[in-house]
């Protein structure tokens, strides 16, 4: 049986949260477009359909930074609905006038169809427009009284298709010498270790051979490092999962990040990997030998 391809054309009225929602579909997978002009959907949707194409889920916004050509969106969310090979859904984000005046008013924006009038103009004007667009609607949210994470989480319990998670943990082992990692959550220091640079046939060799490893392991403050660690993170990841993080980075320094940092988070990513979906990587793990090689 022939798969389908999944298209979610996501409007609405201006300031409702489509930022939120585009983002929301991109962490589900989906290949998203933001503001996408309706006379180009026809084209992009035969390009998808074409046998080389490996994408099966597309979510696009069209709101009114396209209003040059929003009089046609109509006729193309009427001819998407009958394609056979298309699983077509229009989302349709609301919220009622105070709430999208606030909005306005805190981002300091003007509305794009009160340029150069009051911003209840613009937002008048445009539910006249999109009136005909919320009717043929499958979805309508209104966000009037949700924050962007429940209003993630609400988009994501309708229109995930996956049974798994989109939660990822990144846990990374670096050097303090070379610099934090900018994308890191949680950092954990681990200098206060042993350190195998100073055993000389420890010094060339990392995290993740099994000598040094061991050696890293095999002391007492090794262990109740790593217990009180786990003790701290096995309870805290689910509170972030719920909070709506897509990606949580756990990150472990060591001077160099070649043996102390490596091998702890090879151990941790060890002991999470059967209940999180879980990611490995050594920033800095080759950086000395490749200095040495260069030299």
């Amino acid at each position: 049986m022939e798969n389908k391809l999944n298209i979610v054309i996501i409007t609405g009225m201006s300031g409702a949260g489509k930022t939120v929602a585009i983002q929301s579909f991109e962490d589900m997978g989906y290949f998203t477009v933001d503001n996408m002009p309706p006379l180009l959907i026809e084209k992009f949707v035969e390009l998808l359909n074409t046998p080389d194409n490996k994408i099966d889920k597309v979510a696009m916004v069209v709101d009114m930074r396209s209003r040059a050509f929003f009089d046609h969106l109509r006729g193309i969310v009427t001819e998407l609905t009958d394609y056979t090979n298309v699983n077509f859904k229009l989302l349709f984000l609301d919220a009622n006038d105070a709430e999208l005046v606030s909005r306005y008013k805190e981002t300091r924006r003007s509305h794009p169809l009160a340029i150069d009038g009051r911003t209840m103009d613009g937002i008048v004007k445009e539910r006249e427009i999109l009136a005909d667009l919320k009717n043929l609607a499958e979805l309508v949210i209104d966000t009037s009284e949700l924050t962007p994470r429940n209003l993630r989480a609400e988009i994501l319990q309708k229109f995930s298709t996956s049974s798994s998670s989109t939660f990822r943990i990144e846990v990374l082992s670096f050097g303090f010498k070379y610099g934090l990692p900018l994308d890191a959550d949680l950092v954990f220091d681990v200098r206060f270790l042993p350190n195998p640079h100073y055993i000389s046939e420890l010094r060339d060799k990392n995290g993740q051979d099994e000598a040094v490893y061991n050696y890293v392991m095999n002391h007492p403050q090794s262990e109740e490092f790593y217990q009180n660690l786990m003790k701290l993170l096995v309870p805290i990841l689910p509170a972030y999962q719920k909070e709506g993080k897509s990606v949580l980075t756990i990150a472990f320094g060591c001077t160099g990040g070649q043996h102390r940092s490596v091998a702890f988070a090879e151990r941790v990513s060890k002991a999470l990997k059967d209940e999180w979906h879980l990611n490995t990587s050594h920033r800095d793990k080759d950086r000395r030998k490749e200095t040495v090689n260069r030299s």
